[in-house]
């Protein structure tokens, strides 16, 4: 099986690449990736140069899709930007890459009659707004959408397109709609990252608000698990929702983080707020775990625990990246 990863050199795209070619043997990969702030070939270090061929090119681009798209069995679609507050400051790039990029590539698929068996597009729990704290009601797959952020609009927008591609033209599609991910390789600028970052540094640890914005974690592993099962198991036109079972607060984030390094919890820093910051996501991913026999392995203890002992052991590939923030 030939799979054109798009965006397989960011973070849960290098994950995937490295969880797919050690449990696939016969498969190869194209992986086509921009390169922008957020991906790096340091990413792909130590993977089978053999089974990749890598193309920097840019999703939007039509010349550098057809070519990357050539003779693949599956295209699983990562690209995109993804940080919500790039998406408050600056849109513009978000509509561009997430929802054009993502129509130019459902167009270079749909032309390949009979070539694509599946495209499968990553997405993410925003698209689907915000929940209470007092509730204790969860996203799942017949939750409406209702996206709160520039960035979860242009993600809504983008899964749109994929099912009306499938409804439209039949093109044989599948969606997962993932919880916030954390683990090895992820871009300083996210929250787990910034957080061991700072506390390594004994630098104060900017949390919003009150710090009780919750979130539902997964680990990258367990979302490479579950888009695996997605493609190989998954239902032609369906989507499902991945969660961790995690749910916790910023502030419980920054406590455990403190903890494995030995700080102490007055670098806890409180911030103004983002601009209309969602208060809480949680995934039911009760159908995921009927249909496709897949459920998240990491406990999140042992899941941050990891992760902090990665971002300790590996500086060189990610100070570089905190410095030009």
């Amino acid at each position: 099986m030939k799979l054109l990863v798009t965006g397989g050199a960011g973070f849960i795209g290098s994950n995937f690449v490295r969880y797919w070619l050690a449990h696939h043997d016969d498969a190869s990969m194209v992986v086509l990736d921009s390169l922008t702030y957020a991906g790096s070939k340091a990413n792909l270090k130590g993977v089978d140069a053999s089974r990749i061929a890598f193309i920097r090119g840019d999703i939007t681009n039509t010349a550098a899709v057809k070519f990357a798209m050539n003779d693949v069995d599956v295209v699983v679609h990562f690209a995109a930007e993804s940080h919500v507050d790039r998406s408050i400051a600056d849109s513009q790039i978000f509509l561009k890459t997430n929802i054009l990029g993502t129509h130019a590539l459902l167009e270079e698929a749909r032309r390949r009659e009979g070539q694509i068996i599946r495209f499968h597009h990553i997405s993410t729990d925003e698209v689907f707004g915000a929940l209470s704290l007092s509730e204790s009601r969860k996203f799942d797959e017949t939750t409406a959408y209702a996206p709160k952020s520039p960035y979860a609009a242009s993600k809504a927008a983008s899964d749109h397109l994929v099912r009306a591609y499938f409804n439209t033209y039949g093109l044989p599609i599948t969606i997962t709609n993932c919880s916030n991910n954390y683990g090895p390789y992820q871009h300083p600028e996210k929250f787990i990252p910034t957080a061991i970052a700072a506390a390594l540094f004994d630098k104060p640890i900017p949390v919003y608000g009150d710090g009780l914005y919750t979130r539902d974690w997964i680990h990258v592993e367990d979302h490479c698990r579950g888009i695996e099962a997605a493609i190989l198991h998954g239902r032609v036109g369906e989507t499902y929702c991945l969660g961790g079972d995690a749910e916790r607060t910023n502030l419980e984030i920054c406590r455990g983080v403190l903890a494995l390094l030995g700080k102490p919890p007055s670098l806890v820093s409180h911030v103004k707020d983002r601009l209309g910051h969602d208060r809480r996501y949680a995934i039911d991913s009760s159908k995921a775990k009927r249909e496709l026999g897949w459920q998240p392995r990491w406990k999140f203890e042992d899941g941050l625990k990891e992760t902090v002992g990665w971002y300790r052991m590996n500086r060189a590939l990610w100070l570089p990246r905190l410095k030009q923030l």
